[in-house]
């Protein structure tokens, strides 16, 4: 994973390992708490000329519940767990 960390956030995986994912921390998760929530990444895309993760983490639904969000990020907003 230290290969792959450049500027504090998650390069993608080298072609050919066994398994892309990875743990990872989120920044602005969709529950705009401000809180890093941890994440794992489960696959790379370029678009443009911007990398972004697809994470899988959980978001405070509500003060006793929690949901399971799924989306693409920016890479930016990921950091090695």
């Amino acid at each position: 994973m230290s290969e792959r960390v450049h500027a504090g956030t998650v390069a993608p995986a080298p072609a050919g390992e066994v398994c892309p994912a990875r743990h990872c921390w989120v920044a602005d998760a969709a529950d705009g708490l401000g809180v890093k929530r941890p994440g794992l990444l489960v696959e790379w895309r370029q678009v443009a000329d911007v990398w972004e993760g697809r994470v899988v983490y959980a978001v405070r639904l509500r003060p006793d519940a929690w949901q399971l969000v799924e989306e693409w990020l920016p890479a930016a907003l990921l950091t090695p767990a």
